[in-house]
This record gives structure tokens, C-alpha cells and sequence, in this order.
């Protein structure tokens, strides 16, 4: 998931991976909540990026700043609102995290892929701004990548929330756009034990009198709330923003802006309607900044692309990635998989975090998975692939299910030796899913896509 950090510490790093490797050990823990810190080395910068509250009329030519949190979904909505944004000309950049394969996916421009040697400067910019201020891994690196985007000349830039919202560090600046997707029970310990609470966090990117865009068709009141209490200009699924649709096309209204007869995303799911009309709610929004026009809509819907969300490799057998790592995803996962017609064996391969709901996660997918690989994952967050194999078995007991099939389960030491098992058991006619975290499905992708040819065709092979 990091660069490699095989050089010796460095006391004047040069290249990305020794400023990565700096990263890392500048602070005694990963998650280090609160603005504080992060926002007084922004402001020591002395970089700029969109419009500052109360600076509405200061006729400074700023890009517009969309702000996405939310539990599931951040992805997907970053990556349709760039696509349509670039498909009507204008300039866009993206932050979001994690990445897959290498750190440079954090950070697109005009949906290229940013370079190594132009993220080295502002690495380099913010160490000399943050004096003795630690920094966490994520902090540092979000402040570099977005005095990379201050500086891009860009007309739209979208970030993509970390953790929760008011106290992540995309939260320092001010969005002109606040995008909340689905919300749902996660990094519980961070944010809180229900959805009013993790709600009441997410909230925390609005701003006063700027629109905040809700695609959760079950908003927590908590949201509602805040916005009132704010001042923001709330746009709620089914009340401000709808779509319908029927097999072969969806469409969708705004408060005064409708789309007909629109094919259906690029991206695969059964929740990325949601996804998609609160990106053309926030479009339609930001209308008087940013106009796009119906056909551009079309196209950047119809030619987004998104690694590890739902992501269909065709080959023998089928190939899915998806970084479901919370039981909420997993089953819209569920619903997916369901959705694909009929395979005569599905094999998962799962890695997650320790800290994640594995029992709920095993729940939502046993009714589907004929052979379970689970496999650890290169980070101490992880669980072990024994711990989830124990997280199967106490499923099993727990809720004994005749619809479901009788599962084998073998434990791996990492993702790419539990896709090899799962291959060497598979027919060409079944189907593999990767999911549980983006370590899982970034670890199956670290040499490129892969391609499967399944080695036989055995009817049954592989143990029922």
C-alpha cells in the first residue's frame, strides 16, 4: 500500500519514497485527531486553495473546491463529478486516499496520474512550514497533495474526506460544495457508536450559506441538524434530488434541472444511481461556476473508470475487485454478485482490518461463497488470516443457514498466494471476488492486472 522504504532513514530526503519513509516516522501514531496541528502548518505555507469563508467577493480567481465524505462511496462520486467536469472542459484535480499500488494515485490532474518528481517540491515546501509541528502520515502527505492542486491553475478541485469530516485534514479548507454520501457504521471507535454520531461528523465539512449535498436516501438527523444550525444550503436526497429508472436507462431531477433518458454509469453497482445523483445535484449547484452541459453528463458517466469498485476483469473464470471492507459495502457487494447471472462456484478471497466487522462482513457474503481464501495483509491494522478463518467458523455456528453453501476455507500469508489457490481450484466457469480491504484488492494488482486462465475444467473441483 506505502512506496517501498527499502533505503536507510534519510536525514535530507530526495526522492518520494525517502519522503514517505519521513512520513512515517514523524509521528507516534497513525490517527492523530484535530485540526490544530494541520491547520497552522497550512496557514505557515501561506498557499491558498479555493475561497476562504468571508472572501466570497475578494474577485480572486479561485477553483471550486468539492469536499466528498461519507462511509461508502467517496470513490465513485470523486471520480463521476471529474469525469463529467472534464468532459465539459474544464480543468480538474482529485485527492483521494487510499491508493491501491502506489502513492502517486492519491492525486490526479486532468485525469493523468501525478508524478513523483512533481510531488517531491511540496513535500519539501511543507517540511520547511512545519518546523517542530508533528505531523501524521496522512497529514503530511494530504497538505503536500494539495499545495500540488493550489498550484495546478485549476478550475475544479475535489477532495476526497479520509476519515469522518470535521476533524480530518481535508477539513481545513473551505469547500464550496459539500458532498455527503452513504452513511454507516464505521471507524466506530473514531467517530462514534451510531449513525447519528458518525452522521454529526461527516456533517462537518458544510459551510455556512454554501450547498451541501446529502445522496444518503436515509439521512441521520444528525445532518439534517447541523445543516439548519448552520445555515447551509441543504440538498437532500428525495426532496431535492431523484433519479428512476427501469432496465435500459435511468433519469434524474434537481430542484429546477432534470436529465432524461441517460445510460446507465460506467461504474457497476446497484448503489451508484445514488452516487450519480448527488454528483449532478452538486453540478446543478455549482451551476453558475462551473456550467456543464446534458451531453457532457453523458459522457463522463459513461466513461468513468475506478479501480477495485466492482471492477470485472473478464477471463476464465471472472475476476471481481471490490474494496468492500465494512458490511454496509460488502452488501451492496452482495447484491452485485447476485446481480451477474448464474456462476456454478464463487471463491473469495478476503483479507480485512482488525478492527472492522468481520462477523457482519462474513454475514453478508456466506450465502453466496462456495470456498473462502483468507489471507494477512502487510500491516499490523490487519487482522491474520487465522482470525478471520475463526470469524467464518463462529459465523457458521452462530446462524446455521440452509440456503447457504458448505464452504471450505484455507488461510494464506498474502493476497496474490490466496488468488493463485483460488485459481488452481476454480473452472473456467466460476467466478472470484476479491474484496475485504484495499490492501486485499492492491495486493492482487501490484504487478498489473491480472489474467486468469483456469488450469482445468473438473466439475466440482475444489471441494464442495
Amino acid at each position: 500500500m506505502t512506496a517501498s522504504d527499502t533505503s536507510s532513514p534519510s536525514a535530507n530526503p530526495r526522492t518520494l519514497d525517502d519522503w514517505l519513509a519521513h512520513c512515517e516516522r514523524l509521528h507516534p501514531v497513525g490517527i492523530d485527531m484535530g485540526l490544530d496541528r494541520v491547520g497552522s502548518v497550512w496557514a505557515r505555507t501561506g498557499v491558498v486553495l479555493g475561497t476562504p469563508m468571508g472572501q466570497e467577493d475578494s474577485g480572486r480567481d479561485a477553483p471550486v473546491v468539492f469536499t466528498v465524505a461519507g462511509t461508502n462511496g467517496k470513490g465513485s462520486t470523486c471520480a463521476m463529478l471529474e469525469g463529467i467536469l472534464m468532459s465539459s472542459g474544464f480543468r480538474v484535480g482529485v485527492y483521494g486516499s487510499p491508493h491501491l499500488v502506489r502513492f502517486e494515485e492519491r492525486c490526479r490532474i486532468q485525469g493523468e496520474l501525478v508524478t513523483a518528481e512533481q510531488l517531491v517540491p511540496h513535500f519539501a515546501a511543507i517540511e520547511a512550514a512545519r518546523g517542530d509541528t508533528p505531523l501524521t502520515y496522512f497529514e503530511f502527505t494530504t497538505l503536500a497533495i494539495m499545495r500540488l492542486l493550489a498550484s495546478a491553475g485549476l478550475d475544479a478541485v475535489i477532495l476526497e474526506v479520509g476519515l469522518g469530516g470535521r476533524l480530518d485534514a481535508v477539513n481545513i479548507i473551505d469547500t464550496d460544495c459539500a458532498i455527503i454520501t452513504s452513511i454507516d457504521l464505521d471507524h466506530m471507535e473514531w467517530l462514534g457508536p451510531d449513525r447519528e454520531a458518525i452522521g454529526r461528523e461527516k456533517a462537518g465539512i458544510m459551510r455556512a450559506g454554501r450547498p451541501a449535498v446529502v445522496s444518503d436516501p436515509q439521512a441521520p438527523q444528525s445532518v439534517v441538524d447541523h445543516a439548519a444550525a448552520l445555515g447551509a444550503d441543504l440538498w437532500l436526497f428525495g426532496r431535492d434530488h431523484n433519479y428512476a429508472g427501469d432496465r435500459q436507462q435511468w433519469s434524474w431531477g434537481g430542484r429546477s434541472k432534470r436529465f432524461n433518458g441517460m445510460a446507465y454509469p460506467a461504474l457497476r453497482g446497484a448503489n451508484q444511481l445514488l452516487n450519480a445523483s448527488g454528483v449532478l445535484a452538486a453540478l446543478e449547484a455549482m451551476r453558475p461556476r462551473l456550467p456543464v452541459s446534458a451531453q457532457a453528463v453523458r459522457t463522463g458517466l459513461a466513461t468513468v473508470e475506478l479501480p477495485g469498485r466492482f471492477q470485472i476483469i473478464p477471463g476464465q473464470p471472472t475476476l471481481i475487485l471490490d474494496v468492500a471492507h465494512n458490511p454496509h459495502a460488502v452488501a451492496t457487494l452482495a447484491v452485485n454478485l447476485d446481480q451477474m447471472g448464474f456462476f456454478p462456484r464463487t471463491h473469495a478471497v478476503w483479507g480485512a482490518m482488525a478492527d472492522k466487522d468481520a462477523a457482519g462482513m462474513v454475514a453478508r457474503l456466506r450465502p453466496l461463497v462456495d470456498a473462502w481464501y483468507v489471507c494477512d495483509l502487510p500491516t499490523p491494522r490487519a487482522a491474520t488470516a487465522a482470525q478471520l478463518a475463526q470469524a467464518i467458523a463462529d459465523e457458521v455456528e452462530a446462524r446455521p443457514l440452509a440456503t447457504a453453501p458448505k464452504a471450505t476455507v484455507s488461510e494464506h500469508p498474502d493476497p496474490m498466494t490466496a488468488l493463485k489457490a483460488a485459481l488452481a481450484a476454480a473452472d473456467p466457469t466460476d467466478r472470484i471476488v476479491v474484496f475485504g480491504s484495499f490492501y486485499t484488492v492492491g495486493g492482487v494488482l501490484h504487478d498489473g492486472l491480472p489474467k486468469l486462465n483456469a488450469p482445468h475444467l473438473q466439475a466440482g473441483t475444489g471441494g464442495a
